[in-house]
């Protein structure tokens, strides 16, 4: 039986025919450049390779960064059959075959290591599929993914296999790379720093990218008869790269994650950077324009009520303006909310009263807090000795209480001691004062 997914002879490794990443796929581990974390002295997975015992596992990271190498090293290691499936083009079909050529494999005394690329394409079931088959040794799971395993891998799989985080690759490595390919390869190719330095760059520390756009350099420069290669060159040969940016993947999110924190962090330079990255890569401004008014309101709220008004306004701007006009204005929302003192205190009031209504009873409203339009309603006693706040002292009813009967008032709003809220809290202050003084005269219901 043929590997389902075996790659044609004139694109093997090493045939001229085959894309450069390929041609330059490492064949042992001292060859693969980055993941030391890894594959460094004593590190998990040099340690798994030298014990000769294979096991299951999930390489999470993202993509060109060796996930699919490092499982072919695993099966030559581990002198294993490698079964390589792609949860984008397999079904159940493709899985009962790669299970049946694992059977027949053990009967001839070797392992088999499958290898599910993409594998949190697959659905539950598909997932689930695999279960017997590993925990039973028929095979050895080895899954790539670029999605966090935690969300996109069944719990079952995930408690059977052994998760490895791979990284993207260095600056550092990335010019190791770029070197062995031009002193292989691209031999007869010349580059200077500044075609280097846009090469990686554009790459984003992707390995297969660098290889492929190294390959469209090369064609380029055939096809103009160069034997040179500068940073003029590059960008007129490349189109438009973008870095990488799975839109609906961990790196989005991972982004937008350090961008708030930078907000909530008082960082408006590193909130900048943030920002500009997810430009760069392709984010949707109104998308962003939607997290920087829920920052406004989570983490600079009454503290500077301003904040949310200059959120709201840039996102208007935006609509209006479009881009890349109305992107600046959203720039300076997020450099104000930056600088702009911090609350937190109505968000967590907020979460702390529906946590409690989820876990409380359906109390009624009390008869006087509740609107009499009818004369029946009134003779049931709705609204009897409610106090109107204007009518009083400082507007104030001191000691009244508007919580359900037999509630204990609660103090869920805490202000905090920073911008407009440190006056909110010496309001709050002093009516509870009030509040004291009323329940010592009997005033208090």
């Amino acid at each position: 039986m043929t590997d389902l997914f075996s790659t044609p002879a004139d694109e093997a490794p090493g045939s001229p025919f085959a894309p450069l990443a390929e041609q330059l796929r490492p064949k042992t581990l001292a060859e693969v450049v980055g993941q030391s974390h890894l594959l460094g002295p004593g590190k998990p997975l040099r340690l798994a390779f030298e014990a000769g015992q294979p096991h299951s596992m999930i390489f999470w990271g993202p993509p060109g960064v060796g996930k699919t190498t490092l499982a072919r090293l695993m099966a030559d290691a581990f002198d294993a059959d490698f079964i390589a499936l792609s949860a984008v083009l397999s079904g159940v079909k493709e899985i009962r075959e790669a299970i049946a050529r694992a059977e027949i494999t053990r009967g001839q005394g070797r392992r088999t290591i499958l290898f599910v690329d993409e594998v949190h394409r697959f659905n539950k079931a598909q997932q689930d599929a695999f279960l017997p088959f590993v925990e039973s040794g028929l095979v050895t799971f080895v899954g790539a993914t670029t999605e966090n395993p935690s969300f996109e891998v069944n719990s079952a799989l995930l408690s059977r296999a052994s998760v490895y985080t791979l990284q993207s690759l260095s600056a550092d490595e990335m010019g190791q790379l770029f070197d062995r390919a031009a002193s292989t390869a691209l031999a007869g190719l010349s580059f200077d720093e500044a075609a280097r330095g846009r090469l990686c760059g554009v790459a984003d520390g992707d390995a297969r990218k660098l290889l492929n756009l190294l390959e469209q350099i090369r064609t380029a420069a055939q096809a103009a008869g160069r034997d040179t290669v500068d940073g003029d060159f590059v960008n007129a040969t490349l189109a438009q790269q973008l870095r990488r940016f799975d839109k609906g993947g961990d790196a989005f999110y991972d982004q937008i994650s350090a961008l708030h924190k930078s907000v909530r962090g008082s960082d408006p330079d590193a909130a900048l950077y943030w920002y500009c990255r997810m430009l760069d890569g392709g984010a949707d401004p109104r998308y962003l324009a939607r997290r920087i008014v829920r920052m406004a309101w989570e983490d600079i709220g009454l503290a500077d009520p301003r904040g949310a008004e200059i959120a709201l306004s840039a996102a208007e701007t935006y609509e209006r303006l479009g881009s890349p006009e109305g992107e600046l204005a959203l720039a300076n929302a997020v450099v104000y909310l930056a600088v702009a003192a911090k609350s937190n205190a109505a968000y967590n009031a907020y979460n702390a009263v529906r946590a409690f209504i989820a876990e409380d009873g359906s109390r009624p409203v009390p008869l006087h807090l509740r609107n009499a339009p009818t004369k029946l309603m009134k003779e049931m006693g709705f609204g009897k000795e409610y106090r109107y706040a204007h009518d009083e002292a400082e507007g104030y009813a001191a000691g009244e209480t508007y919580f359900p009967d037999g509630m204990k008032p609660q103090r869920w709003y805490r202000p905090v001691e920073r911008g407009l809220e440190t006056k909110i809290g010496e309001k709050l202050a002093h009516l509870r004062r009030l509040d004291a003084e009323a329940k010592k005269k009997g005033q208090a219901r």
